[in-house]
């Protein structure tokens, strides 16, 4: 069996291939995570993946002297991974008014931290097709909620607003929008790229509406001076 070392630490061939394996799936996790915009990327998820892994393959590996003891309970390091992600996940979730939002992200850290011990198991085909299995989903089903679920009313749904305004003008607007929208989560103002003489505002809200984009509309255009709106729902 082939092994590297390195500083006097002797690491199987195998052990480096699953170590790597891990990397490349949770990057695969996180880069779904990074291109929808969430707080939970690519780093976090190829550390999540690469952290339980390692304490999976220290859990084997790491103690021999008791591996044949009575009492030997090789997965107590492993499960503790749970107790971890629990603590990380619930960090990823937030909570504004009658909204949740970061769930889909915490259940993708549960995930990619279970696909990271399959890896430290050396289960290399189970983690790899619930790698397809989690990308897959968060995918294609986000595109059939677009489509067949996103008119439903019992669960609001969230927008980015987005228009530019003159600089004169901009203090009043921005206090307008706030004044008018009541479910506004996050707001920003900044200089525009393409002209010293607009503001861009952009703001995030939840809806309940049957028609939320009319409602919008019907609301931005009672406050004067604004430009180019843009309105792009959000799915988590």
């Amino acid at each position: 069996m082939e092994h590297f070392f390195l500083d006097s630490f002797v690491i199987e061939k195998s052990m480096l291939l699953d170590i790597l394996l891990a990397i490349i799936l949770g990057f695969a996790i996180g880069f779904e995570r990074e291109i929808t915009n969430k707080w939970a990327g690519l780093r976090t998820h190829m550390l999540v993946c690469l952290g339980s892994c390692i304490f999976t393959l220290l859990s084997i590996h790491a103690f021999p002297v008791y591996a044949h003891s009575p009492q030997a309970d090789p997965a107590r390091i492993a499960a503790q991974i749970l107790t971890g992600i629990g603590f990380i996940g619930g960090g990823t979730v937030l909570r504004h008014g009658y909204s949740i939002y970061g769930l889909t992200t915490a259940a993708t850290l549960w995930i990619t931290a279970s696909i990271g011990m399959a890896c430290g198991c050396g289960f290399t085909a189970m983690a790899i097709v619930c790698t397809v299995l989690a990308v897959g989903t968060l995918v294609l089903i986000r595109i059939f909620e677009k489509q067949y679920l996103h008119r439903g009313s019992k669960a609001p749904r969230k927008f980015k607003v987005s228009f530019f305004v003159d600089v004169d003008c901009a203090d009043k607007v921005y206090s307008s929008v706030i004044e008018k929208f009541n479910s506004i989560f996050e707001i920003k103002k900044n200089n525009s790229s393409s002209s010293e003489d607009l503001i861009k505002i952009s703001f995030k809200l939840d809806l309940l509406d049957k028609n939320p984009i009319q409602a919008v509309h019907q609301k931005l255009n009672t406050i004067e001076g604004i430009e180019s709106v843009s309105i792009q729902e959000l799915y988590d």
